[in-house]
């Protein structure tokens, strides 16, 4: 079945690739290379790519894996947006040219490929596992389908850094924890399951760098391929870290 909106003749179009091209082994600047490919029918960026890479271009790289839009590797600006290589097909790009270029925020390896290590850093700071009641021994950890509808789209996250790429926040502050690493945290903030102490994990992203730092202009929600919603997730943990603090001040008054 032909994708939505997509023209009958889409399989006989040629698509330019203007793809930025950088390696900082090198003292070369960064520059833009053009490649002509022709689409057939449901090709995707990725897969253009591939063929790119096949007939033209050894020497271009990028990053991929699943090739259906699981695993994340295959982040990238594509025509302005942060998304997919492997999820975005070009019949639905509105311009026979496509730009691409590799995700703001990160420094870039060569080509397409960033360094994501302040990425993971960041999502390594908050703890971003489930710490549960070792008193249940061996039993399992019953989550109600009510709890469960709460994290749902936020376990959805594939760890693309599409996020992390769209977000302004970082264009300015590279200590910024950013909305994959937040909105992490508030998913095990909503598990039932968790036990970990909240009011010290909580503090632990108190400051300008985290909970405080986001603009709250919802890019990172528009650059989700996944359809999560970091800024929700970081505005919930503000509303729990004042509710924390609240009922902190109450007990020190009534002692």
């Amino acid at each position: 079945m032909r994708p939505r909106n997509e023209p009958t003749d889409a399989a006989n179009r040629e698509y330019v690739f203007k793809i930025l091209r950088f390696d900082r082994r090198n003292d070369q600047p960064p520059r833009f290379a053009r490649y002509r490919a022709r689409a057939q029918r449901g090709m995707t960026v990725l897969e253009a790519l591939l063929k790119i890479q096949e007939d033209q271009d050894p020497t271009l790289v990028f990053r991929y894996s699943c090739r259906g839009a699981v695993c994340g590797s295959c982040g990238m600006v594509i025509n302005g947006r942060p998304d997919l290589a492997c999820r975005v097909q070009l019949s639905t790009l509105r311009s026979h040219e496509v730009l691409l270029e590799p995700l703001p925020n990160m420094e870039v390896i060569k080509d397409l490929i960033v360094d994501m290590e302040p990425f993971w850093e960041a999502y390594r700071a908050v703890e971003p596992w489930l710490i549960a009641d070792e008193s249940h021994g061996e039993k399992e950890h019953i989550v109600s389908e009510k709890n469960r509808a709460r994290i749902d789209s936020y376990v959805n996250c594939i760890l693309c850094a599409c996020c992390y790429g769209a977000c302004p926040v970082l264009g300015r502050d590279d200590r910024y924890l950013g909305p994959a690493a937040l909105a992490k945290l508030y998913r095990f903030l909503e598990d039932s399951r968790d036990r970990r102490d909240w009011r010290k994990a909580l503090e632990r992203v108190d400051a300008e760098h985290g909970l405080w730092g986001c603009d709250t202009v919802f890019r990172c929600v528009m650059a989700c391929p996944k359809h999560v919603r970091p800024t929700d997730g970081i505005e919930g943990l503000r509303r729990r870290l004042v509710i924390e603090k609240t009922a902190g001040l109450f007990r020190r008054r009534r002692k």
